[in-house]
């Protein structure tokens, strides 16, 4: 017997709703039957109110259905608004939890780690109120009315199941005709949609060297394989939906006259007025799954949805609860460390280790493709490790909760990312804005001149990306922010390739000035002006530590093994040993 697997994470979200959609079912079925309300006050005009002339049973009559369908409306606005609000609790639920999967699946380069995510959790939310989801709750009245076929008469009730069957064969008829090509239209769209991204946000190499209507070709292909997809899923459902309706109305009127023809016979139960009664419940018997039909492309897209969502959180499984830890000091190690990127087993980092004391600062150099880059990025926890570790004062970094450890670190990229907002809210890391602290990260940087002669200031906005800003004054923000709060451990991965001379001078003295504070430093450079303030020298090439030890030890070893008193970090460039600088 095979273990009963436990719920999924989505499944377990809806556990909560289950009393409104209890609730939402009950109110279905009484309007399912409140939709009867027009047969019967037809059967009744015809019967009371013809037979006994009488005008006050017309408009007790009229007022008994007027007040029939005043309620049924009332029972389904009700219906739609509890439907809604499941919707916003199951978001509410699962928001933070599938962001979180989305973004560590964006870092850790897995499937279904994009933003299309977001857009699955809408579908499944809206998707509580959609109609197809109402005909599945109203479909226990079908069954009922199925049996009040059977008892006007059982030849109806077989010609009903008939029609029953017909209609289920016909659902999947459309389920065959549209589940593939609507799949690979939602793979199409999200293909052609993250292109589109991409091509946005370098639209300035685009403009410059004239490459638009390449980029343009490349996507319009893209779009119109997604509607050429799109109008193949939408052919086959419009046919198979209009087959749903003829049915309907076939059957309606076969019920009607198999009545009469029963009528003749003598063989119908309750008399003529069963003839309209039997063809209406018929109608009511097909109409959850003709609902169902019209409605698949809905149901075909929040599957898809559902499947996505249900395997990015199985693959990206919540973080467990980890120990708070002491505030750390700066004191680093690195011990044996290989690694590569997320997802690959092809080691970038082979077997580099070594240690800082709080307040030192650590210049790594290298040549292109040395590891510099992924170093970085294992020195702030970003990337696992395959073996060895990175520990700051005892502590493993990849493990630690980055929502505790964060004000303790800083961080600068090669390529400076920044988020849509104010300068102050770029560089207070979108937390509560400090402006004591946000202020004296951008002195820091030699940034305060330049936003105080903004019109707006501080509160300027930079655009998406950064886009109102220069590529200096991006990495200067970007360093402002990494900075912000005076942390005690900041890796910098190429801070200056941006900056200018005044910039390369700010860099240095921010450095050397947070040092005397304490902080910790690594540094991935080619530029000499922060060898200067370096206490400890690194050097890589192809992924493996070549040398370190204090800087002037490391260079001296180099002059002495014949090698020239430069040191390769670049394609085509050299740094020199420098003059000690004042505050080294």
């Amino acid at each position: 017997m095979k273990p009963q697997m436990p719920p999924s994470e989505l499944s377990q979200a809806l556990e909560p709703l289950r009393p409104e959609i209890y609730r939402a079912i009950g109110f279905s079925l009484l309007i399912s039957l409140l939709a009867l309300s027009p047969t019967v006050y037809m059967l009744e005009v015809y019967d009371r109110v013809v037979n006994s002339r009488s005008g006050v049973t017309l408009l007790m009559l009229t007022l008994m259905v007027v007040l029939a369908y005043a309620v049924m409306e009332l029972l389904e606005k009700v219906r739609g608004a509890l439907m809604r609000a499941s919707g916003v609790r199951l978001d509410a639920a699962l928001s933070k939890r599938v962001y979180d999967a989305m973004f560590m699946g964006i870092l850790k380069r897995q499937v279904g780690g994009n933003m299309q995510v977001l857009n699955d959790l809408k579908l499944v939310r809206e998707f509580l109120a959609n109609p197809a989801l109402m005909a599945v709750m109203e479909a226990p009245v079908a069954f009922v009315a199925l049996a009040l076929i059977f008892a006007i008469n059982p030849l109806l009730g077989w010609s009903a199941v008939v029609g029953a069957v017909v209609q289920v064969g016909i659902t999947w008829m459309n389920e065959r005709a549209t589940r593939k090509p609507l799949m690979e239209a939602n793979r199409a769209a999200m293909g052609a949609q993250q292109f589109a991204d991409a091509s946005l946000r370098n639209a300035h190499v685009m403009e410059s060297m004239g490459m638009l209507d390449a980029v343009h070709g490349h996507w319009q292909k893209r779009q119109q394989e997604f509607l050429a997809l799109q109008a193949q899923a939408s052919e086959g459902a419009g046919y198979w939906t209009a087959m749903s309706k003829l049915l309907q109305q076939i059957m309606s009127s076969l019920l009607l006259g198999l009545g009469a023809w029963l009528l003749l016979g003598n063989s119908l139960n309750g008399g003529a007025s069963m003839m309209i009664i039997g063809s209406v419940l018929g109608g009511r018997v097909l109409a959850p799954l003709s609902q169902l039909v019209a409605q698949w492309n809905a149901v075909v897209n929040v599957r898809s949805a559902w499947t996505r969502l249900e395997n990015l959180l199985a693959q990206v499984p919540p973080k467990p609860e980890a120990m708070a830890l002491p505030a750390p000091k700066g004191h680093l190690a690195v011990e044996g460390l290989m690694a590569g990127a997320p997802g690959t087993q092809v080691p970038i980092v082979r077997g580099v280790q070594f240690g800082l004391s709080s307040g030192e600062v650590l210049a790594v150099v290298g040549p292109s493709a040395s590891g510099k880059t992924t170093l970085a990025r294992l020195l702030v926890g970003l990337w696992p490790a395959m073996s060895g570790k990175v520990r700051l004062d005892g502590a493993d970094v990849h493990t630690w909760d980055k929502k505790e450890l964060g004000p303790y670190l800083g961080y600068l990229p090669q390529g400076v990312e920044l988020l849509e907002g104010t300068l102050a809210e770029n560089i207070a890391r979108f937390g509560d804005v400090d402006m004591v602290q946000v202020e004296a990260a951008a002195r820091l940087v030699g940034l305060h001149e330049l936003i105080m002669s903004l019109p707006q200031g501080y509160n300027s906005p930079i655009g998406r990306d950064g886009a109102m800003l220069s590529g200096g004054q991006r990495q200067r923000v970007g360093l402002a922010r990494a900075l912000y709060g005076k942390p005690v451990f900041v890796v910098l991965d190429e801070p200056n390739s941006s900056l200018d001379e005044a910039g390369d001078a700010a860099l240095a003295n921010a450095i050397a000035a947070l040092k005397q504070l304490g902080t910790t430093f690594v540094v991935m450079t080619h530029r000499t002006s922060v060898l200067g303030v370096a206490d400890k020298m690194l050097i890589m090439r192809d992924g493996a530590q070549q040398a370190f030890g204090p800087r002037d030890d490391v260079l001296a070893a180099l002059q002495k093994a014949r090698q020239p008193a430069s040191v390769p970090v670049a394609d085509g460039t050299t740094v020199t040993a420098p003059a000690a600088h004042s505050a080294a």
